[in-house]
């Protein structure tokens, strides 16, 4: 019973510190999805192209909630790859609160969450533009349209059906004569018209975004609590003194050792991590290593929402790829903080 008190502890405070940023995510995302049509999708994507710049300082803020809303802000495209990509290397979780309480210099605290936001930007924006042209290469869209839709069908909220007039879903509920270009009189445009518009208004109620929030909320939320209860237990058995064993045991391997507890979904992951740095026993670079890769429970929900396993592993490897270079580079350069 020992083992258990300390684990249930830290897996409902894990849930519930990210809880408001599900929320507000999914809100945000209800909103774009009844609200808006082609003209504000466009303008949404055109605003994406400064994506990184934003998710690099947006994601420097001391939480792991930024990283979960990006993941589902990602699975419905409303923020490219080189977005997620900046907000997941420059989340900064545990490393923070663990320096203000170690006393670290103010100095030095801002400088190395600086450099995690500057390295998200950087590494954020060359992705997207390696994509669009690679994309202009294979002659397809710059950007892929938004399907929020898709990831309402995938989560089973049935909040599609909540608004039959929006881009994602037209056609749907249009007349058959306008579907077949019949000729139909003036009277009968302005009827269709009035009808569909009082329709509208009827099924895009705040209600009805609320509840499809909320539904989306409470499925990711247990779904996190289930495996977050999983990996705290596993942190618990194993002990924070053989993972901190491993990242001691060799210089070079050390790099990688780092990346892949950075990669652990858990808030323990950066705080070995951080407090191994604080104590003198590993290198800045390894542990920038571990700092950048880890993205705090972004992966957990990106493997969640995002349709395509294929494709959130080779995020998932691009995440570790970028993360242990970048640490290996700075121990070879030289540069410590």
């Amino acid at each position: 019973m020992n083992f258990w008190i300390p684990v249930l502890e830290d897996t409902i405070v894990d849930g519930i510190k990210i809880l408001p940023f599900l929320f507000i995510t999914y809100l945000i995302m209800e909103y774009l999805e009844h609200r808006t049509g082609d003209k504000t999708q466009s303008m949404v994507q055109k605003a994406g192209k400064f994506g990184p710049l934003f998710g690099g300082l947006f994601g420097a803020f001391p939480q792991c909630g930024f990283s979960a809303a990006a993941s589902n802000l990602y699975a419905g495209r409303v923020i490219t790859l080189g977005t997620l990509i900046a907000i997941y290397l420059s989340t900064s979780d545990e490393m923070v609160p663990l320096f203000i309480s170690s006393q670290v210099p103010i100095s030095k605290m801002i400088t190395i969450i600086c450099m995690k936001a500057v390295l998200g930007i950087f590494y954020g924006f060359l992705i997207d533009f390696v994509i669009v042209h690679y994309r202009r290469w294979k002659k397809r869209a710059e950007t892929e349209k938004m399907k929020i839709d898709e990831l309402c069908k995938r989560e089973h909220c049935h909040c599609e059906e909540d608004t039959p007039k929006i881009s994602a879903h037209r056609g749907r509920n249009e007349s058959p004569d306008l579907a077949v270009n019949k000729p139909i009189s003036k009277a009968q445009v302005a009827k269709e018209t009035s009808t569909k518009h009082e329709h509208s208004h009827e099924h895009e109620g705040h209600g009805n975004i609320l509840r499809s929030a909320l539904v989306h909320t409470v499925h990711i939320f247990i779904y996190i609590l289930i495996f977050t209860l999983v990996l705290n237990a596993l942190i618990e058995f194993i002990g924070e003194d053989a993972l901190a064993g491993i990242l001691q045991s060799n210089t070079v391997l050390s790099h990688a050792a780092a990346g892949i507890i950075g990669l652990i979904p858990n808030c323990a992951a950066s705080i070995v991590i951080t407090e191994l740095y604080i104590n003198d026993i590993i290198t800045f670079g390894a542990m920038m290593s571990g700092l950048l890769v880890g993205a705090g429970v972004g992966l957990l929900i990106l493997f969640r929402v995002n349709e395509g396993t294929t494709r959130n592993i080779q995020i998932t490897c691009l995440l570790y790829l970028i993360g242990t270079f970048t640490g290996l580079l700075l121990d070879l350069i030289g540069i410590a903080i």
